[in-house]
């Protein structure tokens, strides 16, 4: 049994709470969480902040001067109250640097959850902490909803015990019926039981890869920085160098960072979800892309075979996420090839079973292992998130489900077809496209040529060598350029002297790009910007960028020359 909650309970019970009683903090610390969706407000002191929790709430922003007054014991008193299941999440802000009294660190000590921020605050930081707070509570709101459904079911066979008791001494027919009763309702509790113990250990796993996957995202973002460093001096070297011998070296360079701009790309598109970027991709190319890398993650005892019709030529895709779509399926197949086995990857045009798809002719691209199948029974789920016949760390479930949503996503589906005798194929079924497409969603190449005279850049950019690099193709492009190691930076030059065009950074520390940029348009409506960048959260990047560009990291000169131009004739 579940316990009903209305509309309104779920909000309280969401909201956070705010106690800065000094200035402005708590107007300002409300403002950047509404902005993000989260709702709550500000108390005025510490008898409304105990009055606003016994009413309901999901966690609390308190700075650390409202708990020096005396009426903290009130809110320690409330806490004293808490259920078992619950331990409220307090987020606290400290001053940078300061140490602790005793009678803080045995306030924060009787406050139990807390997280500690130092000032000034981030705004990233004071949402993340935010973030972490609800989610923590809203565990605690599962874990409540568990218990009381423990307790109502072992009232239930409380109360069933008792009833079959009272028949034994009337009828040993009715005892017989009873007691088959009370074995199914035994069986159904363990089996709740039992399924909430899979779902718990899925979450685990769950927040194991999250945490792998803003590691991994990290990683990418700098080694980004550093391939866009290497591409532009291979470049120059390319544009100025008269010695051929360096510039052979300098294109195998080339290539060698282009090879890592796919890495990072790939591990990006593993460590967040990333918009598609559907175009027209030709199938035997994107095989080629993806090929080494198969064959490196199945080891020398699976041998791969790719089979390209010759009647299939272009389908919309968004080639990374196929990639990775591919990736994963030959783990998969790997996995359940222990001893060695076949894997063959074609594609050919076909049209799909009725009902499948809308009618009409799609790229069919299937990965066929000869492995032992997969039981029928489970067919229908291996595509639902979490599922997998994995034991604990082995897998999290989520590689066929990303599969499939990637497929729906570029307006396709995915399905598996067990072979009779073993083996299974898993069907991937895109949209075929034209070689008008391919032509409108190629990028253009324009060769470096000098600019105008009198353009000015401004190149807002937190890592150095990176900066530098910028500022030397742009240069080499014939652009004047004047540079900035920060947002705030940034600000202060475009006030100086207002360029013709600003390239900035995403991720800098203290204002993010999209930030600078939210601000540039606000004093210099009309300045054509772009964000160059290597990360991957595009969602605060498409709040704010408008008719603006995105150049995306590593790019080399002709990319950067193409983007440039665009945006200045924009």
């Amino acid at each position: 049994m579940s316990i009903p909650m209305s509309a309104a309970d779920h909000t309280i019970e969401e909201r956070i709470l705010i106690l800065a009683p000094h200035g402005r903090d708590a107007e300002v610390i409300h403002q950047v969480l509404l902005r993000d969706g989260f709702s709550g407000g500000a108390v005025a002191n510490v008898e409304a902040l105990v009055t606003g929790l016994q009413q309901g709430a999901g966690a609390c922003v308190i700075a650390e001067e409202a708990l020096r007054d005396s009426s903290v014991k009130q809110l320690l008193a409330w806490l004293g109250t808490q259920e078992p299941w619950s331990d409220f999440p307090f987020v606290v802000l400290v001053a940078r640097g300061g140490g602790h009294t005793q009678a803080a660190r045995s306030t924060f000590d009787q406050l139990g959850n807390i997280i500690l921020l130092e000032r000034p605050l981030n705004a990233e930081t004071l949402r993340s902490a935010a973030a972490s707070g609800l989610r923590a509570r809203r565990r605690q709101y599962e874990a409540r909803r568990i218990l009381a459904e423990r307790t109502l079911a072992s009232d239930s066979l409380r109360d069933s015990r008792a009833e079959l008791l009272q028949l034994n001494e009337t009828l040993e027919s009715r005892i017989e019926e009873r007691t088959r009763a009370l074995a199914q309702a035994n069986d159904r509790l363990m089996n709740e039981v039992i399924e909430r113990e899979r779902v718990q250990l899925a979450m685990v796993q769950l927040q194991k890869m999250e945490a792998v996957g803003r590691l991994t995202g990290g990683i990418a973002h700098d080694f980004n920085n550093l391939l866009n460093v290497i591409q532009g001096s291979m470049d120059l070297i390319l544009l100025l160098s008269q010695d051929a011998n360096a510039r052979n070296k300098a294109e195998v360079a080339r290539r060698a960072c282009e090879r890592g701009a796919k890495l990072t790309s790939q591990l990006l598109a593993f460590s967040r979800n990333q918009r598609l970027n559907l175009r027209a991709t030709p199938v035997r190319a994107m095989f080629d892309g993806v090929r080494e890398l198969m064959a490196t993650s199945l080891g020398s005892g699976v041998k791969l075979e790719f089979d390209v019709a010759d009647d299939v030529g272009l389908v919309m895709a968004d080639t990374n996420q196929m990639e990775m779509a591919l990736l994963n399926l030959a783990i998969n197949a790997r996995d359940v090839m222990p001893d060695g086995g076949k894997l063959t990857v074609s594609a050919s045009t076909a049209s799909p079973p009725e009902g499948l798809l809308p009618p009409g002719r799609y790229c069919r691209i299937a990965v066929t292992d000869n492995g032992p199948g997969i039981d029928p029974a489970i067919v229908g789920k291996v595509f639902e998130p979490f599922f997998t016949t994995k034991s604990v760390g082995k897998g999290t479930g989520l590689g066929l489900s990303q599969v499939y949503g990637m497929a729906q996503q570029s307006g396709g589906t995915a399905r598996i077809v067990n072979a009779e005798g073993g083996g299974t194929t898993i069907e991937i079924w895109l949209q075929l496209a034209q070689q008008a497409e391919a032509e409108a969603s190629a990028p253009v190449a324009i060769a470096p040529k000098p600019a105008g005279d009198g353009v000015r850049i401004l190149v807002v950019e937190d890592d150095k060598s990176v900066r530098q690099s910028m500022v030397e193709l742009l240069e080499t492009l014939g652009y004047q350029v004047s540079q900035a190691d920060d947002g705030e930076a940034g600000l202060r030059e475009l006030r100086r002297a207002k360029p013709h065009l600003m390239i900035t950074d995403y991720l800098m520390p203290g204002m993010t790009g999209a930030q600078l940029v939210a601000a540039a348009n606000v004093e210099f409506p009309g300045l054509p910007m772009i964000i160059a960048t290597g990360y991957a959260d595009m969602e605060a990047i498409d709040a704010v960028i408008g008719d603006n560009t995105v150049l995306r990291k590593p790019f080399h000169l002709g990319q950067l020359a193409a983007t440039v131009d665009h945006a200045l004739r924009r």
